[in-house]
């Protein structure tokens, strides 16, 4: 990788880049190799206030939310056309950040970004920001105005990806952005702000600076932020959703998941197998929306298993760097000794390994789990009712159709799932009765960023893509006419 895109000396801020208000640096360590491949400042409240400061100056005084929608809409799609030459850029740097493995990095790292700021610009040319209403002698007008300055706190596993799911709607809708990526992987969006500036968004309306947990909540206690949009832990979103209702700020939160694949008796259950464990290897199963617990029929219970785990072993696992790989490490040692541990806690309640289950003996270096599939695992187990994150597979078996609907909502998640079947009526019927934000029938996901995604129970607050994306940045203002104000139309 450029050396410069791998080594920063200053933060994003205002437009510029901005030297740090202390001295200490932040080594990026490469998952695969655990050697130091990057540098950054480390942030301080310091640099927090800057940042915020510059988003209030420019969301209170500057140009961006006074531009007219249209003019918004030329800014997103150039954009978009810068982004899609960084491409290349921010997938590499994600692979030396995270491990992601380079045959993946074109879908989750880069796959949505320029498509996302398209999709923005093409929905606010035509979408309703005012509306007029009469009742009688009384007339309203209905505005949609931009909540302000938004905080947008991402996670370490797609850090663009879904900084683009935040700043895109937030920017289109007028706000201005403070971005703070995580200390895992805190250079990538570097790249997102120098292809936003190139593309016109004025000074001050994006502004980057990568921190830890307590550079995190003083950004979300801000007085100058109005909105906080995060992406992470339920644990953390938690913690973000009780100081943003201590001060009544705006939030939307896309937390963890632990979402349920249905197999019904009708599907062809050991020939399912293989995919269903390419799904939750992907990222090395550090996805928020994989489908991590497959229920299967009891009566082809035994068969599936024996697929899962000879898929599993088959999944090429090594260098993120090589093309051949689909598996590779995780991000930070603590990822992988909590994966591994939460791998025994299932055979200590008395599931069943039934492919991997430790660390990979041709990878010496390197935070690297096999890709493991746990069998005989009940639904009450840990393993199953906690999120891991990371390359495991938890195969439950049912008996019957209404047993399985209650295991998959058996959960206090609901982010994702998936119903497969030799019916897709019937799937659709299933599916419809799984308490969760998204459901794919035999494989056909929704067609984001088209339509909104998020969670239902603790996998979150608010939605994120699709109109109501845009919507979760825009605050309804109701106005009274006299009536010389009033439209000539009826």
């Amino acid at each position: 990788m450029d050396g410069r895109l791998m080594h920063r000396r200053g933060f994003f801020v205002d437009g510029a880049w901005a030297a740090p208000a202390g001295g200490d640096r932040l080594g990026v360590v490469s998952p695969a190799t655990e050697e130091v491949v990057g540098e950054v400042p480390a942030a301080t409240a310091a640099d927090i206030d800057r940042a915020v400061g510059a988003a209030r100056s420019a969301f209170d005084d500057g140009p961006w939310p006074r531009m007219a929608p249209a003019e918004r809409a030329e800014v997103l799609a150039r954009a978009a056309k810068v982004l899609r030459g960084r491409e290349a850029d921010i997938a590499g740097i994600t692979v030396e950040e995270t491990g992601c493995a380079v045959s993946q990095a074109p879908r989750a790292q880069t796959g949505m970004v320029a498509a996302l700021f398209d999709y923005y610009a093409r929905l606010i040319t035509d979408f309703e920001f005012e509306r007029e209403v009469v009742a009688g002698d009384r007339t309203g007008l209905v505005t949609a105005e931009p909540v302000g300055v938004v905080a947008a706190i991402v996670p370490w596993n797609a850090p663009v990806t879904l900084a683009a799911w935040k700043t895109a709607p937030a920017l289109a809708a007028g706000c201005t952005v403070v971005i703070k990526p995580p200390p895992e992987a805190p250079l990538s969006n570097f790249v997102l702000a120098e292809a936003l500036a190139e593309a016109g968004v004025p000074p001050g309306a994006v502004n980057v600076v990568p921190g830890g947990r307590e550079i995190g909540e003083h950004l979300v206690t801000h007085p100058g932020t109005d909105k906080v949009a995060f992406t992470g832990s339920t644990a953390a979103g938690k913690r973000i959703m009780s100081l943003c209702g201590e001060r009544v700020k705006r939030v939307s939160l896309e937390l963890g998941g632990k979402s349920a694949a249905i197999v019904l008796d009708d599907a062809d259950a050991p020939g399912l197998m293989p995919g269903l464990v390419a799904g939750a290897m992907h990222l090395s199963g550090q996805v928020c929306g994989a489908h991590t617990r497959v229920l299967l029929p009891r009566s082809r219970y035994a068969e599936a298993v024996e697929a899962a785990a000879a898929a599993a072993s088959a999944v090429p696992v090594g260098d993120p760097h090589d093309p051949a790989t689909v598996v590779g490490p995780l991000v930070a040692e603590r990822q992988r000794e909590r994966v591994l541990g939460y791998v025994s806690l299932a055979e200590d309640a008395g599931a069943r390994v039934a492919a991997g289950g430790g660390r990979p003996p041709h990878l010496p270096r390197g935070w690297y789990v096999e890709p493991t599939v746990l069998a005989d695992v009940d639904n009450s187990m840990r393993t199953a009712r906690e999120e891991i994150f990371g390359p495991v597979l938890c195969l439950i078996p049912y008996d019957g159709e209404d047993e399985a609907v209650r295991i998959a909502n058996d959960s206090p998640y609901g982010l994702s799932g998936g119903v497969w079947t030799g019916d897709p009526a019937r799937g659709l019927r299933v599916a419809r009765r799984v308490r969760t934000g998204s459901i794919a029938v035999n494989g056909s996901y929704p067609p984001f960023p088209l339509v909104p995604f998020g969670g239902f129970k603790e996998s979150g607050l608010g939605r994120e893509l699709g109109p109501e994306g845009l919507r979760s940045f825009l605050e309804p203002r109701s106005i009274g006419l006299p009536a010389s104000l009033r439209s000539a139309s009826p």
